[in-house]
């Protein structure tokens, strides 16, 4: 048994899959659904997700766990790369803003085979969000319901822990703190922007996420327009400058779908990302379905991917567009693919599949 300590340190993966048959690709979903999520799913959501951090590290930082992760869920090929806003993509999968919102697990996450990792929502100011409890699992509908309130550390403590980035790239989604009143938001959006700006590749601007009171408000086409202008503005005085991104809501109305069109076409900035989180409870079968906060997983599906659809085509396919919402599946990533969307990202399907969810999705596009 101890003769083979050594060869495991080699990282040599396929020695590792014969001594550990679990560990093989073929069976990894079996581990994680039937032996891993059970366990988690025992406990409060937002407890388990910091252990799940602290697990993660450490694994990562056993001589041939990185190996390992990286052959069970990386798909290396030519055919995945993405280029899209001047930036190279090495595969269209990405995890969503909201998972690692302090920037402490990009390197280690990027391990499990995202093409790049979001970042954030980051605010100006250190906040300690909504009083828990804040998170809730929705199991019978496959769903989250979450009210954190853009908890986070402040702008400054992420970019000092994206100074050791070892090469992830890296979307900053970027809002405003919560007791800082609409009409000078701007001010907190410049700060993250400029903080920000060396350590990212590409910006989002959230104005959409449900949890900070009037956030939303800001999606109204008055001041939506002029914070994006604004930022733009400054990223244009750069000597190279950064994509600048919108995170919209899914229930926006067709009317104010169109006005996002016209604000795009306006500022000229580089996309949008479809959808954040929605306020809908339709349909839903869980017993706490009524707890207030943003609904992400399965039951928005479908509404995501009309809103995708809506844009690609209203806009004669004007802009890039990222498709986020209810993908637990390689068809659900292919069918936001169809209506429009050029990359995606995973959040609540990540949780409940597990990360095979991202070798999955990238092994179906090459079947294509």
């Amino acid at each position: 048994m101890y003769s083979k300590i050594p060869i495991i340190y080699k990282t040599n993966v396929s020695i590792i899959h014969e001594i550990h048959p679990i560990f093989a690709p073929q069976h990894n979903p079996i581990m994680y659904k039937l032996f891993i999520r059970p366990v988690f799913f025992l406990f409060d959501p937002e407890r388990i997700h910091y252990f799940t951090f602290s697990l993660i590290r450490f694994l990562n930082r056993l001589p041939f766990m990185p190996s390992l992760f990286r052959s069970l869920y990386t798909v290396k090929d030519k055919r995945l790369e993405k280029t899209l806003f001047g930036l190279t993509f090495k595969n269209p999968v990405g995890l969503a803003a909201g998972f690692d919102k302090d920037a402490k697990l990009f390197n280690e996450l990027g391990n499990l085979g995202f093409g790049f990792v979001e970042i954030g929502t980051l605010t100006p100011k250190p906040q300690s969000g909504n009083p828990k409890k804040r998170l809730f699992r929705l199991k019978a509908d496959a769903a989250i319901i979450n009210r954190m309130g853009f908890n986070n550390g402040g702008v400054f403590e992420a970019v000092e822990r994206l100074k050791n980035n070892s090469g992830v790239l890296i979307g900053g989604n970027i809002g405003k703190n919560k007791v800082t009143p609409n009409e000078h938001a701007v001010e907190d959006y410049k700060i993250c922007f400029e903080a920000l700006f060396d350590y990212v590749d590409y910006f989002v601007v959230n104005v959409s996420s449900p949890n900070t009171p009037n956030l939303r408000a800001l999606q109204d086409k008055e001041p939506l327009t002029k914070l994006l202008q604004t930022l733009k503005n400054l990223n244009a005085e750069k000597e190279t400058p950064k994509p600048i991104l919108l995170k919209i809501a899914p229930d926006l109305s067709d009317d104010q779908l169109m006005d996002i069109i016209d604000i795009v076409a306006e500022t000229k900035i580089d996309g949008v990302i479809a959808t954040n989180t929605t306020i809908s409870r339709e349909g839903l079968k869980s017993e706490n379905k009524k707890e207030i906060g943003g609904l992400s997983g399965k039951p928005l599906t479908n509404r995501s991917t009309e809103v995708i659809r809506f844009l690609s085509e209203k806009s004669n396919k004007a802009f890039p567009i990222i498709g986020v919402g209810g993908i637990h599946s390689a068809k659900d990533a292919l069918e936001k693919i169809d209506a429009g969307a050029d990359l995606v990202q995973l959040y609540t399907g990540f949780i409940y599949e597990g990360p095979k969810l991202i070798r999955d999705i990238n092994k179906a596009l090459l079947k294509r």
